[in-house]
């Protein structure tokens, strides 16, 4: 369940665990065997001002079987059972209102089991369960494609499987725009990289010998990524960082592309390709984020304030 949430712009952090047992703290072959009470569960922390709650449900009902009570494909027993953990009122109704929507669709041929639970205490999974599907993606991969999971969701979802998320306007973002929109907005060359990983040509792009101070944001989200601070030249014709300005607004993912691995580097809510980053760098690192200029948009120390990044000035002091 953490694939399809951490991807949605406006979503920070998804974390397994364990949740609506009796037992405190349970481990992974506690919860298993079902005697606990807990059921597996991810918690998805985002940002109400870009992405709607609603969102997440149309997400969260097209990655299971809603009609099993007894476990989710190969995973057998109530730890499995699909269900949403509501915490207000509000959450309710929309997760009422969506359950029923569901049910009158008549998408499912058997009755909508998963159930709405008040959130409980929960209990972090262990460390190997986070980001799974990151750290050992050709077990991932083998496990999933022989689950029956995606065999199901296409045959009962077909094209609607996959929806794209409905975020809102926010300033000094794009997130609100639709790929269509955003391709006319970027530069041939600003799409090219952020949303199709490319790559620009070194020694000919803005920022590879820029010696501006201030920031480097996303072009598409706004998100806080570099300093002029953290800013080195690398000799490779890219702009390049030892450290990012907020690591929350950075993921870091496995590219095994160019018959090589790599780790890639996006941005957290705009989901932006960025660059890759190296163990290259110089002290006190040893890091060399190298990124894309076409994906970068600069923001000089004396507009901090005014273009909404206040909170970064006193660096600059």
């Amino acid at each position: 369940m953490e694939p399809p949430f951490e991807k949605l712009p406006g979503v920070y952090e998804v974390v397994s665990g364990y949740t609506g047992g009796e037992v405190e703290n349970p481990s992974y072959n506690e919860v298993t065997t079902g005697t606990t009470g807990h059921m597996e569960a991810v918690v998805v922390t985002y940002n109400p001002n870009i992405i709607e709650y609603s969102t997440l449900l149309d997400v969260f009902w097209r990655q299971v079987d809603p009609t099993d009570a007894e476990g989710q494909f190969v995973d057998r027993g109530s730890p499995y059972q699909s269900a949403i953990f509501i915490h207000n009122e509000e959450q309710r109704l929309e997760a009422e209102k969506s359950r029923k929507e569901l049910i009158a669709s008549g998408r499912f041929e058997k009755p909508i089991v998963t159930k709405i639970f008040e959130a409980q205490n929960f209990y972090i999974a262990e460390d190997y369960h986070q980001d799974y599907y990151l750290k050992n993606p050709v077990r991932y991969d083998y496990y999933r494609g022989n689950s029956g999971r995606d065999d199901f969701l296409e045959k009962n979802w077909g094209e609607e499987r996959f929806i794209t998320p409905v975020v809102k306007a926010v300033d000094n973002s794009l997130l609100h725009l639709s790929k269509e929109e955003l391709k006319s907005v970027l530069t041939e060359e600003q799409y090219f990289v952020t949303q199709e990983e490319g790559t620009e040509e070194p020694f000919n792009n803005e920022y590879w010998d820029f010696e501006g101070e201030g920031i480097y944001v996303d072009i598409v989200s706004g998100e806080a990524l570099f300093s002029s601070l953290d800013k080195y030249d690398s000799g490779t014709g890219w702009p390049s960082f030892t450290k990012p300005l907020v690591e929350e607004n950075i993921v870091e993912l496995e590219d095994r592309t160019l018959f090589t691995v790599r780790t890639e580097v996006r941005s957290k809510l705009g989901n932006s390709h960025l660059g890759h980053v190296f163990d290259d760098g110089p002290e006190p690192t040893g890091l060399r984020y190298c990124m894309n200029s076409a994906a970068l948009r600069f923001i000089a120390k004396e507009d901090l304030k005014e273009e909404g990044y206040g909170e970064f000035v006193e660096l600059f002091d």
